[in-house]
Protein backbone atom coordinates (compact mmCIF):
# COMPACT_ATOMS: atom_id res chain seq x y z
CA UNK A 1 0.00 0.00 0.00
CA UNK A 2 1.11 3.26 -1.04
CA UNK A 3 2.20 5.25 2.37
CA UNK A 4 1.74 9.12 1.93
CA UNK A 5 2.42 11.92 4.39
CA UNK A 6 1.34 15.55 4.86
CA UNK A 7 2.95 18.39 6.32
CA UNK A 8 1.95 22.20 6.79
CA UNK A 9 0.10 24.37 7.73
CA UNK A 10 -3.93 25.24 7.46
CA UNK A 11 -3.68 26.00 3.62
CA UNK A 12 -3.10 22.34 3.90
CA UNK A 13 -5.01 21.30 7.04
CA UNK A 14 -8.30 22.93 5.83
CA UNK A 15 -10.17 24.76 8.88
CA UNK A 16 -13.85 25.29 8.15
CA UNK A 17 -13.94 22.18 6.01
CA UNK A 18 -16.51 19.44 7.25
CA UNK A 19 -15.60 17.13 8.86
CA UNK A 20 -12.73 18.26 11.21
CA UNK A 21 -10.69 15.25 12.28
CA UNK A 22 -8.60 17.22 14.67
CA UNK A 23 -10.40 20.77 15.53
CA UNK A 24 -7.24 21.56 17.89
CA UNK A 25 -5.06 21.20 14.42
CA UNK A 26 -7.48 22.74 12.70
CA UNK A 27 -7.24 19.70 10.64
CA UNK A 28 -10.30 18.26 8.11
CA UNK A 29 -11.11 14.93 7.03
CA UNK A 30 -11.89 16.25 3.26
CA UNK A 31 -8.24 18.25 2.95
CA UNK A 32 -6.35 17.41 -0.51
CA UNK A 33 -4.08 15.05 1.18
CA UNK A 34 -7.23 12.60 2.76
CA UNK A 35 -9.01 13.35 -1.12
CA UNK A 36 -5.79 11.84 -2.27
CA UNK A 37 -5.63 9.08 0.04
CA UNK A 38 -8.78 7.85 -0.50
CA UNK A 39 -8.42 8.02 -4.62
CA UNK A 40 -5.44 5.74 -4.61
CA UNK A 41 -6.45 3.39 -2.09
CA UNK A 42 -3.35 4.83 -0.05
CA UNK A 43 -2.26 4.97 3.77
CA UNK A 44 -2.20 8.77 5.18
CA UNK A 45 -0.36 10.17 8.08
CA UNK A 46 -1.49 13.72 8.05
CA UNK A 47 0.66 15.76 10.32
CA UNK A 48 -0.76 18.91 9.15
CA UNK A 49 -1.72 22.00 11.41
CA UNK A 50 -3.05 24.58 10.73
CA UNK A 51 -0.80 28.08 12.01
CA UNK A 52 2.22 25.93 11.49
CA UNK A 53 5.44 27.88 9.72
CA UNK A 54 8.46 26.01 8.22
CA UNK A 55 9.93 26.16 11.62
CA UNK A 56 7.34 24.35 13.38
CA UNK A 57 7.62 21.29 10.49
CA UNK A 58 11.44 21.12 11.43
CA UNK A 59 12.45 21.33 14.49
CA UNK A 60 10.09 23.83 16.84
CA UNK A 61 6.86 22.63 18.61
CA UNK A 62 3.69 24.11 18.24
CA UNK A 63 1.21 25.02 20.28
CA UNK A 64 -2.26 25.17 18.99
CA UNK A 65 -6.11 24.97 20.49
CA UNK A 66 -4.70 24.01 23.69
CA UNK A 67 -2.85 21.09 22.25
CA UNK A 68 1.43 21.09 21.44
CA UNK A 69 2.48 19.46 18.48
CA UNK A 70 5.94 18.20 17.87
CA UNK A 71 7.97 19.44 15.36
CA UNK A 72 5.80 18.04 11.68
CA UNK A 73 9.24 16.10 10.84
CA UNK A 74 9.15 13.78 13.71
CA UNK A 75 6.55 12.16 12.27
CA UNK A 76 7.51 11.01 9.03
CA UNK A 77 8.11 7.51 8.62
CA UNK A 78 11.31 6.06 6.89
CA UNK A 79 9.40 3.93 4.71
CA UNK A 80 6.94 6.80 3.31
CA UNK A 81 6.43 6.81 -0.86
CA UNK A 82 5.17 10.44 -1.32
CA UNK A 83 5.67 13.25 1.33
CA UNK A 84 3.32 16.75 0.99
CA UNK A 85 4.24 19.81 2.03
CA UNK A 86 2.93 22.90 1.70
CA UNK A 87 4.35 25.94 4.11
CA UNK A 88 6.00 29.23 4.28
CA UNK A 89 3.03 31.55 4.40
CA UNK A 90 2.49 31.90 7.70
CA UNK A 91 6.69 33.22 8.11
CA UNK A 92 5.69 35.44 5.56
CA UNK A 93 2.77 36.95 7.71
CA UNK A 94 0.71 36.29 4.57
CA UNK A 95 -2.17 35.55 5.73
CA UNK A 96 -1.79 37.31 8.76
CA UNK A 97 -1.18 40.64 6.78
CA UNK A 98 -4.85 40.00 5.32
CA UNK A 99 -6.51 39.91 8.39
CA UNK A 100 -4.70 43.00 9.89
CA UNK A 101 -6.57 44.86 7.40
CA UNK A 102 -9.64 43.86 9.35
CA UNK A 103 -9.14 46.77 11.93
CA UNK A 104 -12.56 45.96 13.71
CA UNK A 105 -11.62 42.13 14.61
CA UNK A 106 -8.63 43.02 15.49
CA UNK A 107 -9.59 45.48 17.82
CA UNK A 108 -12.70 43.17 19.21
CA UNK A 109 -9.77 40.02 19.45
CA UNK A 110 -7.36 42.47 21.69
CA UNK A 111 -10.36 43.58 23.89
CA UNK A 112 -12.06 40.34 24.38
CA UNK A 113 -8.46 39.06 25.34
CA UNK A 114 -8.02 41.97 27.49
CA UNK A 115 -11.45 40.56 29.46
CA UNK A 116 -10.14 37.35 29.91
CA UNK A 117 -7.16 39.33 31.49
CA UNK A 118 -4.42 37.56 28.62
CA UNK A 119 -2.68 39.13 26.25
CA UNK A 120 -2.61 39.22 22.54
CA UNK A 121 -0.31 37.34 20.98
CA UNK A 122 2.27 39.53 19.03
CA UNK A 123 2.35 39.23 15.20
CA UNK A 124 5.99 37.82 14.52
CA UNK A 125 8.01 39.60 12.33
CA UNK A 126 7.75 38.76 8.80
CA UNK A 127 10.40 36.42 6.81
CA UNK A 128 11.91 37.60 3.99
CA UNK A 129 12.15 35.50 1.05
CA UNK A 130 15.85 33.93 1.40
CA UNK A 131 14.77 33.19 5.19
CA UNK A 132 11.91 31.79 3.96
CA UNK A 133 13.96 30.04 1.10
CA UNK A 134 16.95 28.78 4.00
CA UNK A 135 14.05 27.43 6.35
CA UNK A 136 12.23 25.72 3.26
CA UNK A 137 15.37 24.11 2.09
CA UNK A 138 15.96 22.58 5.66
CA UNK A 139 12.49 21.04 6.13
CA UNK A 140 12.70 19.39 2.32
CA UNK A 141 16.46 18.69 2.99
CA UNK A 142 15.62 17.46 6.34
CA UNK A 143 12.55 14.71 4.69
CA UNK A 144 15.38 13.45 1.85
CA UNK A 145 17.75 12.16 4.64
CA UNK A 146 14.74 10.79 6.84
CA UNK A 147 13.70 8.72 3.71
CA UNK A 148 16.02 8.89 0.83
CA UNK A 149 13.62 7.07 -1.42
CA UNK A 150 10.72 9.48 -1.02
CA UNK A 151 9.06 11.79 -3.41
CA UNK A 152 8.57 15.19 -1.90
CA UNK A 153 5.93 17.27 -3.57
CA UNK A 154 5.51 20.68 -2.90
CA UNK A 155 2.11 22.42 -3.17
CA UNK A 156 1.85 26.31 -4.36
CA UNK A 157 -0.60 28.11 -2.16
CA UNK A 158 -3.96 28.89 -3.84
CA UNK A 159 -4.52 32.24 -5.22
CA UNK A 160 -6.59 34.14 -2.70
CA UNK A 161 -6.64 37.81 -4.69
CA UNK A 162 -6.67 37.21 -8.24
CA UNK A 163 -8.40 39.65 -11.61
CA UNK A 164 -11.57 38.86 -10.26
CA UNK A 165 -11.14 40.10 -6.87
CA UNK A 166 -12.75 43.64 -6.51
CA UNK A 167 -10.94 45.60 -3.63
CA UNK A 168 -13.61 47.44 -1.44
CA UNK A 169 -15.88 45.53 -2.58
CA UNK A 170 -15.02 41.58 -1.85
CA UNK A 171 -11.90 42.87 0.53
CA UNK A 172 -12.09 45.77 3.00
CA UNK A 173 -9.27 47.18 1.34
CA UNK A 174 -8.21 50.00 -1.13
CA UNK A 175 -6.64 48.44 -5.01
CA UNK A 176 -3.12 49.54 -3.30
CA UNK A 177 -3.26 47.05 -0.66
CA UNK A 178 -4.57 44.90 -3.24
CA UNK A 179 -1.52 45.14 -4.76
CA UNK A 180 0.73 44.76 -2.06
CA UNK A 181 -0.57 41.59 -0.91
CA UNK A 182 -0.72 40.07 -4.19
CA UNK A 183 2.95 41.02 -4.43
CA UNK A 184 3.24 39.32 -0.70
CA UNK A 185 2.00 36.02 -2.69
CA UNK A 186 4.54 36.76 -5.49
CA UNK A 187 7.45 36.69 -3.29
CA UNK A 188 5.90 33.69 -1.60
CA UNK A 189 5.30 31.90 -4.53
CA UNK A 190 9.11 32.68 -6.50
CA UNK A 191 10.23 31.38 -3.01
CA UNK A 192 8.81 28.19 -3.15
CA UNK A 193 9.73 27.34 -6.44
CA UNK A 194 13.28 28.09 -6.03
CA UNK A 195 13.39 26.00 -3.28
CA UNK A 196 12.42 23.12 -5.99
CA UNK A 197 14.33 24.32 -8.39
CA UNK A 198 17.69 23.40 -6.30
CA UNK A 199 16.43 20.08 -5.56
CA UNK A 200 14.70 18.94 -8.47
CA UNK A 201 16.31 15.50 -8.50
CA UNK A 202 14.27 14.31 -5.93
CA UNK A 203 11.45 17.25 -5.36
CA UNK A 204 8.60 18.18 -7.32
CA UNK A 205 6.17 21.25 -7.51
CA UNK A 206 2.76 21.13 -7.95
CA UNK A 207 1.60 24.50 -9.49
CA UNK A 208 -1.04 25.50 -8.00
CA UNK A 209 -1.39 30.06 -7.76
CA UNK A 210 -1.76 29.75 -11.72
CA UNK A 211 -4.93 27.35 -12.20
CA UNK A 212 -6.54 29.09 -9.53
CA UNK A 213 -6.46 32.44 -10.14
CA UNK A 214 -9.59 32.77 -11.31
CA UNK A 215 -10.88 30.86 -8.83
CA UNK A 216 -10.02 33.34 -5.98
CA UNK A 217 -12.31 35.37 -3.71
CA UNK A 218 -14.75 37.73 -5.93
CA UNK A 219 -14.75 34.78 -8.98
CA UNK A 220 -18.02 33.09 -10.31
CA UNK A 221 -16.52 30.01 -8.85
CA UNK A 222 -14.24 30.85 -5.81
CA UNK A 223 -12.16 27.85 -4.23
CA UNK A 224 -11.03 29.55 -1.19
CA UNK A 225 -13.15 31.28 1.88
CA UNK A 226 -14.01 34.96 0.84
CA UNK A 227 -14.31 37.65 4.20
CA UNK A 228 -18.14 38.43 4.76
CA UNK A 229 -19.95 38.16 7.62
CA UNK A 230 -22.22 35.42 6.63
CA UNK A 231 -18.81 33.32 6.17
CA UNK A 232 -17.47 34.11 9.67
CA UNK A 233 -20.80 33.03 11.19
CA UNK A 234 -21.40 30.20 9.55
CA UNK A 235 -17.77 28.59 11.01
CA UNK A 236 -16.15 29.59 7.15
CA UNK A 237 -12.08 30.41 7.75
CA UNK A 238 -11.52 33.67 5.73
CA UNK A 239 -8.84 33.63 3.44
CA UNK A 240 -8.50 29.70 2.98
CA UNK A 241 -9.40 26.77 0.70
CA UNK A 242 -12.73 25.97 1.08
CA UNK A 243 -14.01 21.82 -0.21
CA UNK A 244 -13.75 22.55 -4.20
CA UNK A 245 -10.65 24.53 -3.50
CA UNK A 246 -9.08 21.09 -1.53
CA UNK A 247 -10.88 18.78 -4.29
CA UNK A 248 -8.95 20.95 -7.22
CA UNK A 249 -5.55 20.27 -5.21
CA UNK A 250 -6.55 16.81 -4.94
CA UNK A 251 -6.97 16.31 -8.81
CA UNK A 252 -3.70 17.90 -9.60
CA UNK A 253 -2.13 15.55 -7.32
CA UNK A 254 -3.55 12.29 -8.75
CA UNK A 255 -2.97 13.09 -12.11
CA UNK A 256 0.49 14.29 -11.54
CA UNK A 257 1.19 10.96 -9.41
CA UNK A 258 -0.30 8.73 -12.43
CA UNK A 259 1.08 10.67 -15.32
CA UNK A 260 4.37 9.12 -14.17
Amino acid sequence: MVRIVNLGSSFSAGPGIPPQVNTAAGRSGANFAHLLARRLNADLTDLSVSAATLLNIIDTPQVAGGQTFQPQIQGVPEDADIVLVLGGGNDMSYVGGLFMEHTWMMTAFSLMNRLKGVSSPEMPSPADEDEVIRRYGKVLDAIHAKAPRVRVMVVEYLTLLGPDTKPGIDVPFDAERLKHHQAVAKKLQGATSKVVESRSEWCELIPMAEPSKYHAIGSAEPWVFGCTAMEQLTGKTWYHPNGEGMKAVADVLYEHINKD
